[in-house]
C-alpha cells in the first residue's frame, strides 16, 4: 500500500473514520507512528503500518508510545500516536510535558471517546485533558474531516510548535464515508540542535516554558476565530445549534434547514468572539454535544447570550451520559417520538458477550469460581468471567490494576485471606502495566498469588501483537519477552513460577491450590494461544452420550457457547466446538467424548 500505486491518486474512497486518519498521516508525510491498541483506536495504527515509508508499532502502553512520538518529532520527524480515552490517562504524564517542550516535527496525538460505553469502563470526555494541558484539540464529524484534520493538524502542529490533538469518538472511527485521496508529501526531517531551554524541563527551564504556552494560547485564540476548521451555516429560522463531531451529524439529521449551524473543527481554544457573534443572530441557541458540557460551560462562562438576552441552552434539555441519535434529539428537543414497529412478547431471552468457544481462559476462571476465591480482575476477554455463569470476578478497575489492588486487599485482610485471593491478568496487560504491581508485591513482602493467562497476542482488542508474542506490528519476527523470566527477574522465586494448560483443569487447580497455601508472592502462567488465531488448529468436536448423561447440567457451568439442553439432556454443536475438554472434565458420568 506505498506511493507507488499512482492509480489510487485523485480517487475517493469509502472509508471508516480510522483508516481516513491513517491516510492523512500517510499523506502529511508521517514518518512514525507509535500506538497501544484500544477500541475505537486501533484500526488507526493498523492501517498506517500497511503503508510502507511510515514506520509503525505497537507499543507496551500509551505512555511508553507518546514518549516514543515525542522523542521522534524531536528529531525533526512528523509523528503520530494513538489511544482510545483510557488510555490518554496512561499517557498523561507525557501529555502535559509537551504542551511545555513544543515540538520538533510536526505531532499528532488522537484520542478516540467511546460514548454509551461499547467497549470501555468508563465513559470520560477527553475534551477535559486539551483544556487541561493547554493543547489544541480538533474533532471532525465524518472520513472526509478524519483525513482533512489529521492532515492539516502537522502544518498548524509545526506553525504553533505544539502537539495536536484530534478527538475521535466510536460513531466516527467506524463509521463509512468518501474521502477525497491524494498524494504523501514527502517532508524533509527539521534541523535538530541541543537546547536545553527547550527539553530539559526541570523547574528553571520549566517556568520560562509555562509563559510561552501561555503566549501560544493567545496566538491559537486568534487563530480559532478565522480558521476554515470552523465554520457557519446559515439558513432560515430562529435557531442556531453550536456542535462538533457526530453531534453535528445528528443535529443536521434532526433540524436540516430549519436551523442555522455553528460547526466546530477545532474545539479547543474555542472562537469565543465568533461564536458570540453566531448566537446573537437567533431567539433561540442550543449546545449538542455528546458528554459533558465542555463548550456550553465556556460559552455561558463568556457571556455569551442569544438575540433576546438568554442563555444558550445545552445540557438543561440534554444527557450527560450514552450516545446521541437525530431520534434522541427530536424526542427532547422537539417533543417528536420516531415512529417504530413494536414487536410482539417473544420471551427472548438477553444475550451477553461471552468467551469464545474453547477459548483458553474458560477453564481457569471456572476454577476461581469452585474454589470460592476473592478474584481481582483487569481488562481483556477474561473480563466477560464476571457474567454469569462464571462469575468469577470480584473487581474489574483499570489496565494493571488487578495485581496491585489484590496487593492491597490482601494487605488489609491479612495472610489468610491472601490464600484466598488471586490477580488475574493477560500477557499484554502485564506487560502494560501489571508488572510495577508484581514488582510491588515482592519489594514490599507481599503474599499474593498472581495468574497470567497468556493467550499469545492481545485478543480483545483484535489480536494485535505485544512484547510476549515474537512479531512486532508489521508482522517481522522480533525478540518474544519470557513471561517467565520476567517474573524471576521482578523477585519472584523460580520454584514459584508455574506454567499450565488451562485446558487441563485439574492440574491447574491442584497447581493453584499449592501456590494458594505458599506464604509468598507466586506467578502461575495458564498458556494456551487464543482459539482464534489463524495458526491455531481445532480439534476434532465432541459429542454427548445420551444415555450416559444425568441432566446434571454441571457441563453448563462453563457458559460454553458450543454446550446448550434439548429434552433435558446436554447438547453440542458441532460447527462451534473446537475439541478443548474442558467440558468433559466436568462431567462425572463420562456422557461428555470424542465423536463416534
Amino acid at each position: 500500500m506505498g506511493s507507488n500505486s499512482a492509480a489510487a491518486l485523485s480517487m475517493k474512497k469509502l472509508m471508516i473514520g480510522n483508516e481516513a486518519v491513517a491516510r492523512g498521516l500517510y499523506e502529511a508525510g508521517v514518518r512514525l507512528v507509535s500506538s497501544y491498541p484500544g477500541t475505537p483506536s486501533t484500526e488507526i495504527t493498523e492501517f498506517a503500518a500497511k503503508y510502507d515509508e511510515i514506520y509503525a508499532e505497537w507499543a507496551p502502553n500509551e505512555k511508553v508510545a507518546l514518549e516514543v512520538a515525542l522523542g521522534g518529532s524531536i528529531a525533526g520527524g512528523r509523528t503520530f500516536c494513538g489511544m482510545k480515552h483510557v488510555g490518554l490517562n496512561v499517557a498523561a504524564d507525557p501529555l502535559f510535558i509537551t504542551s511545555y517542550t513544543g515540538i520538533g516535527g510536526g505531532m499528532l496525538i488522537c484520542v478516540a471517546d467511546d460514548p454509551g460505553m461499547h467497549s470501555s469502563q468508563n465513559e470520560q470526555d477527553s475534551r477535559h485533558y486539551a483544556i487541561a494541558a493547554k493543547l489544541p484539540m480538533l474533532e471532525p464529524s465524518d472520513s472526509a474531516e478524519c483525513c482533512a484534520f489529521a492532515k492539516a493538524a502537522f502544518d498548524l502542529s509545526e506553525r504553533f510548535d505544539t502537539p495536536f490533538i484530534l478527538r475521535s469518538s466510536t460513531r466516527v472511527a467506524h463509521s463509512q464515508s468518501l474521502v477525497e485521496i491524494g498524494e504523501r508529501e514527502e517532508r524533509p526531517l527539521r534541523e535538530y540542535s541541543k537546547d536545553a531551554s527547550k527539553y530539559v524541563m526541570m523547574p528553571a527551564n520549566a517556568r520560562p516554558r509555562h509563559a510561552v504556552v501561555e503566549e501560544r494560547l493567545d496566538k491559537l485564540r486568534a487563530f480559532a476565530e478565522i480558521t476554515a476548521l470552523n465554520r457557519i451555516e446559515l439558513n432560515s429560522g430562529k435557531l442556531g445549534i453550536i456542535t462538533a463531531g457526530s453531534s453535528y451529524i445528528y443535529a443536521r439529521e434532526c433540524f436540516g434547514e430549519e436551523a442555522s449551524y455553528f460547526k466546530l473543527g477545532m474545539i479547543n481554544p474555542l472562537p469565543l468572539k465568533s461564536l458570540a457573534d453566531f448566537a446573537s443572530k437567533f431567539e433561540r441557541v442550543i449546545v449538542i454535544e455528546e458528554l459533558d458540557p465542555v463548550i456550553e460551560t465556556q460559552v455561558r462562562s463568556a457571556g455569551i447570550k442569544n438575540a433576546l438576552g438568554g442563555d444558550v441552552e445545552g445540557k438543561n434539555l440534554l444527557p450527560l451520559t450514552g450516545e446521541f441519535s437525530s431520534e434522541l434529539l427530536k424526542e427532547l428537543i422537539l417533543g417528536e417520538k420516531a415512529d417504530y414497529a413494536e414487536l410482539p412478547d417473544m420471551n427472548i431471552p438477553p444475550r451477553p458477550p461471552a468467551l469464545c468457544s474453547g477459548c483458553p481462559h474458560r477453564g481457569t476462571l471456572y476454577v476461581f469460581k469452585k474454589l470460592g476465591l476473592t478474584v481481582f480482575g483487569d481488562i481483556g476477554c477474561y473480563t466477560l468471567g464476571a457474567a454469569q455463569p462464571l462469575a468469577a470476578m470480584d473487581t474489574t478497575l483499570c489496565m494493571g490494576a488487578s495485581i496491585s489492588a489484590a496487593h492491597g486487599f490482601s494487605k488489609i485482610r491479612g495472610a489468610e485471606s491472601a490464600g484466598k485471593t488471586v490477580a488475574v491478568i493477560g500477557d499484554s496487560t502485564f506487560m502494560h502495566s501489571g508488572m510495577t504491581g508484581l514488582a510491588d508485591i515482592t519489594y514490599n513482602m507481599g503474599i499474593m498469588t498472581v495468574v497470567i493467562v497468556d493467550n499469545s497476542i492481545t485478543g480483545m482488542t483484535g489480536h494485535q501483537q505485544n512484547p510476549c508474542t515474537g512479531l512486532t506490528l508489521k508482522n517481522q519476527p522480533t525478540y518474544a519477552i519470557s513471561l517467565e523470566a520476567v517474573a524471576e527477574a521482578l523477585g519472584v522465586e523460580k520454584a514459584h513460577i508455574r506454567v499450565v494448560d488451562p485446558y487441563d483443569i485439574t492440574a491447574f487447580e491442584n497447581v493453584l491450590k499449592e501456590e494458594l497455601e505458599a506464604q509468598v508472592p507466586s506467578v502461575i502462567i495458564c498458556r494456551r494461544p487464543c482459539v482464534l488465531l489463524k495458526y491455531v488448529k481445532a480439534a476434532p468436536p465432541l459429542s454427548v452420550d445420551t444415555e450416559k448423561c444425568r441432566s446434571c447440567k454441571a457441563c453448563m457451568s462453563i457458559g460454553c457457547p458450543s454446550l446448550s439442553f434439548v429434552n433435558r439432556k446436554a447438547v453440542i454443536d458441532e460447527t462451534l466446538c473446537v475439541g478443548c475438554g474442558v467440558c468433559s472434565h466436568l462431567c462425572r458420568f463420562g456422557a461428555i467424548g470424542g465423536k463416534k
